[in-house]
């Protein structure tokens, strides 16, 4: 029996996006968003299995009144989120930049909207929502259903670690690169795709 081969008939006619952000805070309405990073799935139409296409990464400048914890700057590596080497742009440029190929590949793709895959994934869609919300800049996301692989790593590998999830799917882990919004995508895109290609689905047999 052929399994699905196509990803709008995978995913109930969602279009899984991994998405990762940094931040300068854990509240979504007052801490800044700093990076945010998208990588976009194909499914290989032979073999059914999911691959990243592309991926985008955006530096964002703190919207007016955003509180920034300096722990929280530690942790991401981002000293100083107006530093201009950054190349951070507005809140509202920034989402227009990452979301627009999105909305295309919705389009092209026969899908109805985009649904995030994260690690941890409620709090990216958290934060992906207020900056949309604050900005108006309409989301291609569902509003508040995900993909998290926490829990499925959880389950397969009985690691919710991201590094320690990945390891254990035999994929490589550089240290050095954690918490960079681009590497940790593509690392959880990595992991979620080894999920799901090690569990294909396939139409139901028909009954007499």
């Amino acid at each position: 029996m052929s399994c699905i081969k196509q990803i709008n008939k995978r995913f109930r006619g969602f279009l899984p996006v991994v998405v990762d952000v940094e931040t300068a805070g854990f509240d979504a309405q007052r801490s800044a968003l700093l990076q945010a990073a998208a990588c976009i799935l194909r499914m290989d139409k032979e073999t059914g299995e999911l691959y990243v296409a592309d991926s985008i990464v955006v530096d964002i400048l703190p919207f007016e009144g955003a509180e920034i914890s300096q722990e929280a700057l530690k942790f991401n590596g981002i000293a100083d989120p107006f530093h201009p080497f950054r190349g951070a742009i507005e809140e509202r440029h920034a989402l227009e930049k990452l979301f627009q190929p999105i909305h295309r590949e919705v389009k092209a793709t026969g899908c109805t909207r985009a649904i995030l895959v994260g690690h941890n994934a409620f709090f990216d869609l958290g934060f992906i929502r207020a900056a949309a919300e604050r900005t108006q800049v309409k989301s291609p996301f569902h509003q508040f259903s995900t993909f998290d692989t926490v829990t499925l790593s959880g389950l397969i590998y009985g690691e919710t670690v991201l590094a320690k999830a990945v390891k254990a799917a035999g994929i490589e882990w550089d240290q050095k690169q954690a918490h960079c919004a681009l590497y940790d995508t593509l690392k959880t895109a990595e992991l979620f795709c080894r999920i799901v290609n090690a569990h294909p689905l396939c139409p139901p047999t028909e009954t007499a």
